[in-house]
């Protein structure tokens, strides 16, 4: 198990591939970001665009599953988060892409008021296939102490 005391500030990480699918981007807009750039080719070529673009929102969610599908292999003792710092959505993700991240652990602290727990704080940048970033924001998590 991964604690507070094991995380190194300054260390970085690389890991995930989400492959971007075209019935995904559809799916996620109709539900969540219905704007005609993401329903619809005609709507999308219109626009800075150029064609159907995932929602940053779903950007946003296939990076977490990036991110919990590689806590769980570090099996990291996490707690959540209580929010992001800093969201950037840097160029257009395409059906068709296949995303993955790269993080850097920028502090680390244990909370004053739980002992038993630390916050820390990762920049996140996903890349696309070509090494463009397309989207980069700073976690805030919460992670257990080593028990005693």
């Amino acid at each position: 198990m991964q604690y507070f005391e094991d995380l190194v500030v300054g260390a970085k990480s690389s890991f995930g591939r989400y492959a971007v699918t075209r019935e995904e981007v559809l799916a996620f807009a109709e539900k969540f970001d219905p704007q005609p750039f993401h329903l619809s080719d005609e709507a999308a070529a219109e626009t800075h665009f150029g064609r159907l673009s995932a929602s940053g929102w779903h950007t946003g969610a296939m990076s977490m599953a990036m991110l919990v599908e590689n806590l769980k292999a570090q099996r990291q003792a996490g707690l959540g988060s209580p929010g992001m710092d800093e969201l950037r959505w840097l160029k257009p993700v395409y059906p068709g892409d296949v995303l993955r991240c790269e993080t850097e652990l920028l502090h680390k602290r244990v909370s004053a008021t739980r002992p038993e727990m630390g916050i820390f704080k990762t920049a996140l940048v996903v890349f696309n296939q070509h090494d463009e970033p397309v989207m980069s924001y700073v976690s805030n998590g919460l992670i257990r102490t080593r028990p005693a």
